[in-house]
């Protein structure tokens, strides 16, 4: 091996070849059928239970709970995904310990929720191996829909109008669909080839064509596909990224963490990915979190978030800041990046404290440097292109009810919309919400 977590400089091969496969390996081991009847044994099957209320697609938890329980897991899902067509990735993703499991009874009561979201896998896991696809399409209506982006919005707009008959078109910029599904979450989290596994499986339902390498304002506009299509639905996410605004942050080695953690998912070989000795993430949610700990999984030496305010206001989750400790990532709280430092190339970030006034946070005048030869924004996404005629809310398209832009006959929804909070699960619900309102709109 010619590199080690201490070769200064972004390299590749910082570990044994072995520690790539331990490192990256599944987050959670999947429950076995005895550990889920034991698991799905606590739960108190409530009438009007929280942790449905909790979850944004509305699932019926405790349905599903005890379908496990009585030893039909294939059912269990097929409750799971008549709300949640990607309850498979949901299970895996979700931030299940601020949402569902939060809700719990058995966690407000002991502090230990039932496991939610490892049932959930069990059972989509369960069907989905089985190659069964629980759905099946309505008569054909004669309807053609677009749906722009192939992430958890479009995906579940796309599978919920296929039901209904409707012929979709589905168009997305890069190579694979999926969209974040695929390029942007963290790879100890959806071993396997999970993401492109789930798409080739949702797509079994038919009346559906995947068109990638097809980006919205420079393959086709929004006007034509009004023109081609019936109804279009509008789901491309966020591809622009924001500036750090802090003096030297055009210097080498400062990139977007999204785009890092997208090199990662569709790497080849782990050993060949570059990764610095000393590693600053800039953010405080999930994408900080996953780059940080996989840029340490990878073999970086340290590895340092900076968080500009405190830790309660963290979008990540406490279980998630846990988790990045746990591998050894140190989170610096109530810090912000003032500077780059570096000739060219960075080699630290100065960083000045910080202390809240009111809703305004302000820096104290105190700084201190870390030493950095990268540095990876997770400081948000912005829209890139906006389609003539469509309303902005805060940066993204303004919608109305289930997922209505101003413009007749066009859609939005995911994180490109504005709306609830920029999660999977969010945007599945938006999708799904979307469609069938689409599907009133053509049949009415």
């Amino acid at each position: 091996m010619t590199n080690s977590p201490f070769t200064p400089g972004i390299v590749p091969g910082r570990l044994q070849p072995e520690a790539y496969e331990a490192n990256f390996a599944d987050l959670h081991e999947p429950l076995d059928s005895h550990e889920a009847l034991v698991a799905a044994d606590r739960c108190y099957f409530c009438h009007d239970a929280p942790c449905i209320t909790a979850c944004p697609t509305e699932i019926d938890i405790p349905l599903f709970i005890r379908q496990i329980a009585t030893g039909m897991p294939e059912a269990a899902a097929r409750t799971i995904f008549q709300q949640n067509i990607l309850g498979g990735m949901c299970a895996r993703v979700c931030p299940t310990e601020t949402l569902c499991e939060e809700a719990c009874v058995r966690e407000i009561a002991e502090g230990k929720p039932v496991l939610i979201g490892q049932l959930q896998r069990y059972a989509t896991d369960t069907l989905m191996a089985a190659g069964v696809h629980p759905f099946m399409r309505a008569a054909p209506t004669g309807k053609s829909v677009a749906v722009v982006g192939a992430g958890p919005a479009g995906l579940a707009c796309a599978h919920r109008l296929a039901m209904h008959g409707h012929e979709v078109t589905i168009y997305d910029a890069r190579p694979k669909g999926g969209g974040l599904n695929e390029y942007g979450i963290a790879a100890y989290k959806t071993v396997e080839n999970f993401a492109e596994a789930e798409l080739d499986w949702l797509m079994k339902i038919g009346g559906i064509t995947l068109e990638t390498g097809k980006a919205l304002g420079v393959d086709m506009t929004l006007d034509s596909l009004k023109a081609e299509f019936d109804a279009v639905f509008l789901g491309m996410g966020l591809a622009g990224v924001n500036a750090l605004r802090a003096d030297g942050e055009d210097k080498a080695g400062v990139m977007d963490a999204v785009g890092f953690i997208s090199d990662l998912r569709q790497a080849g070989d782990l050993s060949a990915l570059p990764v610095g000795r000393n590693v600053v993430v800039i953010g405080g949610g999930m994408t900080a979190i996953d780059a940080a700990v996989q840029s340490k999984l990878l073999g970086a030496e340290t590895v340092t978030i900076l968080y500009r305010r405190g830790r309660d206001a963290m979008p990540a989750s406490r279980y998630e800041q846990d988790l990045a400790a746990s591998k050894g990532v140190r989170i610096v709280f109530n810090a912000m990046p003032v500077a780059v430092l570096g000739n060219g190339a960075v080699t630290g970030v100065r960083a000045e404290y910080t202390r809240a006034e009111g809703k305004s946070l302000i820096g104290t005048g105190e700084t201190f440097d870390l030493p950095a030869d990268q540095v990876l924004k997770a400081i948000g996404q912005t829209l890139d292109g906006t389609p003539d005629g469509l309303t902005l809310s805060d940066g993204k398209i303004a919608v109305t009810g289930a997922g209505r832009t101003g413009v007749a006959g066009v859609w939005a929804g995911g994180d490109c919309a504005s709306g609830g909070e920029d999660l999977t699960v969010t945007a599945v619900a938006e999708g799904r919400d979307a469609a069938e309102d689409i599907h009133k709109a053509l049949v009415g």
